[in-house]
């Protein structure tokens, strides 16, 4: 491996997984590793075989399926832990064991309940016994950095004389700063005399925010594995996230010298699986992946935005796999953006007409809402509300759904007086509606997103749904409000539908 490559272990399916809340069934994992293979991580951790039969099937599954990156699965310093690691990885082309002890005097004392001696031995047995089974073992040291120094160096030289190929030193309670970490990367890189014989991972956790400033110091002292999840998910507040520290690396190349082999046009895609696979929004202002990274509401910065990415923007949202940058019309946006987004919209306007006329009508909307949406803009330019007589209204909705039968929706719509039913069946209520409305207005849109929100509160509340939609080259947002989220997102639809209606003979 070159020295200015540093290798992305992801443990989203083993560590990720462990947020109350957040399991996956196998053909979850297998989906979400697929993508990672896709992204082209290095190293995927599938599991912790001897925690449970859905892992051991998990582990199994994926190392019969993927055949590009490393399949990795944790155990215990335990022969029976390695023995049912060993079987979950018998398919996979690349297998890895990764075998882990705590080390820390509070690990030491209260969970093994025995002796730095002990502890050493068992480490060493354990890496030895792994070695029967595939050469390519891991050690991680947990909580290595509450581990004295002294002693960690020990056992990290005596588990590479053992037959360990990659040493982990965890931070696995985020307690450590970057200062301390990178110093402690750089200390065991000089006193450990067979340290060259193996790779320096790091695996830290987020409890005082630091998880991937910790990383990044770690490699610009010597780690080349730098251990992380989609999303940042983990135990407690998380781990390092891998969007934030492969994108750092990209980024700042110019400073850190590093790269990674990710393709990084599939950490968007990556990100939204694992949101909706394990049921964990990412918060809007999570750094590249949140729904705010690219977005820009300020008037100033959209203006500059729009004259060059390069005055708001360090990365492209291209680079993640989005798009390109989102402007959020509100009352501080400029006629430059307004403009923009009409333009894209389908419709062009003079500098006079848009500073006299359409800029004022926009701040009228925009006093009135926190945010002006691409309906209100086309009703702004038509003069007509959203229910033109030209367009689809839903009149009723019946939808059946269960566990023991196929989902089936029969939707009645009306248009200039004619009313028109259909019935289809989907994967769920909610495709089944869309089939329905698809066989009345024959237009089949391309779903990209769906999202609910509740938007008012008590047993009564209404359930907002937005979906994104594409037909063509263009790519609009629709909403829809009602009690019952089948008919929002009915009436979601036929927003979208409306619209792009609307924008007929405009460009």
């Amino acid at each position: 491996m070159a020295n200015d490559r540093v290798l992305i272990f992801d443990t989203t399916l083993r560590d990720g997984e462990q947020v109350p809340g957040a399991s996956l069934t196998k053909s979850e994992k297998l989906e979400i590793a697929k993508q990672l293979e896709k992204l082209n991580v290095d190293i995927i951790e599938a599991g912790f075989p001897i925690s449970s039969p859905g892992d051991m099937e998990s582990v199994k599954e994926i190392s019969k399926t993927l055949k590009k990156p490393v399949i990795a699965g944790l155990c215990r310093a335990v022969k029976k832990d390695i023995d049912a690691c060993a079987l979950a990885l018998k398919p996979a082309k690349k297998p890895r064991i990764h075998v882990f002890i705590g080390t820390s005097p509070q690990h030491v004392k209260f969970i093994t309940r025995t002796t730095d001696e002990e502890v050493l031995r068992r480490a060493v047995e354990a890496v030895k016994y792994a070695r029967k089974f595939c050469d390519d073992v891991e050690f991680s040291a947990m909580d290595a950095t509450r581990t004295g120094f002294d002693y960690l160096c020990r056992i990290v030289e005596e588990t590479i004389k053992a037959g360990a190929v990659t040493i982990d030193l965890p931070d696995s309670v985020g307690y450590t700063t970057p200062e301390e970490y990178g110093a402690l990367m750089r200390n065991i890189m000089n006193k450990v005399p067979n340290i060259n014989k193996a790779v320096i991972a790091v695996h830290c956790h987020n409890d005082l925010g630091m998880a991937t400033a910790n990383s990044l110091s770690a490699v610009m002292n010597g780690a080349r594995q730098i251990e992380c999840t989609i999303n940042g998910l983990g135990e407690r507040a998380g781990n390092a996230s891998l969007e934030e520290v492969v994108m750092a690396l990209k980024t700042r190349k110019d400073f850190y010298g590093l790269d990674t082999g990710i393709k990084t046009e599939e950490i968007y895609k990556a990100s939204k699986m694992v949101s909706r696979l394990t049921g964990m929004p990412v918060q809007p202002n999570k750094a590249i992946v949140g729904a705010n990274a690219f977005a820009h509401a300020s008037g100033i910065h959209q203006d500059a935005i729009l004259k060059n990415e390069t005055t708001f923007g360090i990365m492209t949202p291209q680079s993640i796999g989005i798009p390109g940058h989102e402007l959020v019309l509100t009352s501080r946006s400029g006629r430059h953006a307004l403009a923009h987004r009409l333009e894209e919209l389908g419709y062009k306007t003079g500098e006079a007409e848009m500073t006299n006329v359409i800029y004022p009508k926009f701040l009228e909307i925009a006093d009135k809402k926190k945010e002006v949406f691409d309906d209100d803009l086309i009703t702004m330019m038509t003069g007509q509300g959203k229910k033109g007589k030209d367009s689809f209204h839903l009149e009723s909705i019946y939808s059946a759904t269960g566990s023991s039968i196929i989902p089936t929706t029969t939707v009645e719509l009306s248009k200039a007086g004619q009313k028109y039913v259909a019935a289809a069946t989907g994967d769920g209520p909610v495709d089944a509606t869309y089939k329905a409305i698809n066989e009345i207005v024959k237009a089949d849109l391309i779903l990209i997103d769906y999202q609910i929100k509740s938007v008012t509160k008590g047993e009564g509340a209404q359930g907002e749904v937005t979906i994104r939609t594409k037909k063509g080259d263009v790519e609009l947002t629709a909403r829809g409000i009602s009690t019952d989220i089948i008919e929002a997102s009915a009436k979601a639809y036929l927003n979208a539908l409306g619209k792009f209606e609307n924008m007929k003979g405009k460009k």
